[in-house]
């Protein structure tokens, strides 16, 4: 397995991904995540891959889409209220369900945070849904901490 850049060769083995998390949403949060969907379709990932600001890394066996890691560079400069910086957000980070529990979703991290360095990003954040307690536990184990709480009233 490799860590690499997302190349259009490995859209549809992303866009499986894509369903998976989709899914995992769905069954946590019915009342907001419809069943069925996912968040990018091929044309979004195509543009997201020719643009810089965007990376999309892969855990890839020969052609075989294992996990990905969907990112944004964001650069604050001259905000009344934050200080000027440059983070990583981690838009989404899944691996597929038949190959959870291997270490594939440390090592798409870990090479986020080797990309995020070279990059001189000042920090990598990403929002989680408390609905997926698997995936808070497995952020919390890589050392990841809240950075800020979203709160909700369902009326």
């Amino acid at each position: 397995m490799e860590i690499r850049f997302a190349q259009p060769e490995h859209i549809p083995g992303i866009l499986e991904l894509l369903r998976q998390v989709g899914q995992v949403h769905h069954a946590g949060r019915p009342d907001i995540f419809r069943q069925g969907a996912q968040k990018y379709g091929a044309s979004q990932v195509l543009a997201m891959l020719n643009n810089s600001r965007t990376p999309i890394f892969v855990a890839a066996e020969e052609d075989k889409v294992l996990g990905y890691g969907f990112c944004q560079v964001k650069t604050y400069e001259n905000d009344p209220v934050i200080c000027d910086h440059t983070e990583l957000y981690i838009d989404d980070l899944c691996v597929d369900e038949n190959h959870r529990g291997q270490h594939i979703g440390k090592a798409i991290y870990n090479e986020i945070l080797r990309y995020a360095k070279g990059r001189r990003c000042y920090n990598v954040t990403l929002n989680v849904w408390t609905c997926n307690p698997s995936a808070m536990k497995f952020y919390e184990s890589l050392g990841l901490k809240p950075q800020k709480v979203g709160m909700e009233t369902v009326l």
